[in-house]
């Protein structure tokens, strides 16, 4: 299932150990209490088509944007296409809800990770890295869009998986789809191994096939195609 965000899994920590090589009189002179800490590893590029680096479940999602965009270059499509990066996806949504309340999209599709199956995740929750992407499902998904999305990836090969999420899916699919008057909503995502660690593994095979898949459906939009949204 996606990614959740529940305050009730935030760990009380009371102090927290960090190694910063240097001498106590270095410490006393560079490091100040409230001093903000993050991760400095370089991405790297391991076998398989595997990529491992921090903070990839967002940028992933962007390159798979990238290659969207990348594809609709040399395709006709009808309908004028927004790829927003948004901001706070991991504790508020801010930038989901501001973005799809300004531009007032007629249907949205979120682009995220979930968990990959690994050392210590291999139930139901989890899913293959590098087998395909997730099609997602649950309350802040439109049916029929999820429809449409899964008899594509058939028709053009592309493998994928049935992601189900039955709450809140912790994704930018939720703003979106609850924002104003309310936006048919998809939720479109890869498989992400040590998620929210500094070493996040993902394919860019999966990457490439979220970018395709959704470069493919946005040329198969008709005019009318909002007209044809049914609830089923």
């Amino acid at each position: 299932m996606p990614e959740s965000v529940n305050g009730s899994d935030v760990l009380d920590i009371q102090y927290l150990l960090v190694d910063t090589g240097l001498t106590p009189r270095e410490v006393e002179k560079k490091v100040r209490v409230g001093d903000l800490v993050s991760f400095a590893n370089e991405p790297m590029e391991l076998a398989g088509d595997i990529l491992s680096g921090h903070t990839l479940d967002n940028r992933a999602s962007v390159a798979a944007l990238t290659v969207c965009l990348e594809d609709l270059q040399g395709k006709n499509h009808v309908w004028d296409v927004w790829a927003v990066a948004t901001v706070q996806e991991e504790t508020s949504f801010l930038g989901a809800y501001t973005s799809a309340f300004e531009l007032r999209p007629q249907i949205a599709i979120a682009v995220d990770g979930t968990f990959a199956k690994g050392p210590g995740a291999n139930d139901w929750h989890t899913y293959p890295m590098g087998k395909g992407v997730g099609l997602c499902m649950g309350p802040n998904m439109h049916p029929f869009l999820h429809k449409k999305l899964k008899e594509l990836a058939e028709k053009l090969e592309i493998p994928w998986f049935l992601d189900v999420t039955p709450d809140h899916s912790g994704t930018d699919a939720y703003p979106m789809q609850v924002i104003a008057d309310g936006i048919p909503t998809a939720l479109v995502d890869f498989p992400i191994r040590y998620m929210h660690t500094p070493v996040e593994t993902v394919s860019m095979k999966d990457i490439q096939r979220v970018g395709r898949l959704l470069a493919e459906f946005i040329a198969s939009l008709e005019a009318d195609f909002v007209d044809t949204i049914v609830w089923e």
